[in-house]
């Protein structure tokens, strides 16, 4: 490839961060993205940018797919390229984008990995009885009792709860509020942290859960507290917090089928994105049936 064509990612890159202030990890995939696709133009001996068209972009897309790269990777490498393009076409150095509309290959859904109702009474069947434990217990109730995020939850501050309405208010994706209910349990581990928290955080400290300094505690931190609790419970998986939000959307459509209320509570803009928890949901019927259907059953 031409050596004036490579100052193009150049400058293209300096775009990325001076215009659109995007951080050095992102910038770093997308020179990454761009130099994979200047390497398909060196094997098919393509000079400069502007000789790429459609065809040629969908034929990048399958040998990224028979490289056995993955769906979501090579999404994104598309992504990259159709952004560059973007940017090739306010600088006039091409005239069209032959980008668009060249599609990775559909990814499969991964259904989110979930936690069964008695697995659940086992992790969360532990005695909060020093500082960290009533506060672990109360994170990890919270958490199955609302369906946080978990960035939702390590956001929280003590003004957020209405423990008479038995309530929190969550800021959600896109700065959006939502208020949703908390159970009984998650109430009483929380009161009985609220009761600690005061002799521990700090002053001018907002956060609704701190570490042993009285500091916000981090979403890093969250996650460790959550896996080191499933160890001791003796669950044998890995379990994360976002695990306990799959596992209350789940359960929940298993007893109320209503898709609708369960997008509320978890805050999806999309309804598409709660559906994926149905077909957990159809799992779980399928098992039950075939487990209990005189013509399912195996001989």
């Amino acid at each position: 490839m031409d050596p004036g064509e490579r100052e193009w990612i150049d400058r293209f890159l300096s775009h990325l961060a001076l215009e659109r202030r995007l951080s050095g990890h992102t910038i770093a995939a997308y020179r990454h993205d761009l130099l994979s696709l200047v390497a398909f133009c060196e094997r098919r001996k393509l000079a400069r940018f502007d000789v790429l068209d459609h065809s040629q972009l969908r034929t990048f897309a399958a040998a990224l797919h028979g490289a056995a790269l993955g769906a979501r990777s090579i999404q994104r490498r598309l992504s990259a390229v159709r952004t560059f393009y973007d940017f090739l076409v306010r600088e006039g150095s091409v005239k069209c984008n032959p980008a668009q509309g060249v599609r990775a290959p559909k990814r499969e859904k991964r259904l989110p990995a979930t936690l069964d109702a008695d697995q659940m009474g086992r992790l969360l069947a532990f005695r909060a009885d020093d500082l960290l434990s009533a506060r672990d217990k109360a994170i990890m109730e919270l958490f199955y009792s609302s369906g946080l995020r978990l960035t939702e939850l390590a956001s929280l501050t003590p003004g957020a709860l209405d423990l008479k309405d038995r309530t929190v208010r969550v800021q959600g994706k896109g700065g959006k509020d939502r208020i949703v209910p908390v159970g009984r349990p998650a109430i009483d581990a929380l009161k009985q942290w609220l009761g600690q928290r005061a002799g521990v955080a700090k002053n001018g400290v907002d956060a609704l859960f701190v570490g042993r300094t009285g500091r916000p505690l981090s979403v890093r931190a969250v996650q460790l507290r959550v896996g080191t609790w499933a160890r001791r419970q003796g669950l044998g998986q890995h379990v994360h917090p976002h695990m306990l939000r799959h596992s209350f959307a789940t359960h929940l459509l298993e007893s109320s089928a209503n898709l609708r209320g369960v997008q509320e509570l978890l805050g999806h803009a999309d309804i598409s994105t709660t559906q994926i928890y149905t077909h957990l949901d159809f799992q779980h019927l399928a098992t039950v049936y075939e487990a209990a259907h005189p013509r399912a059953r195996r001989r």
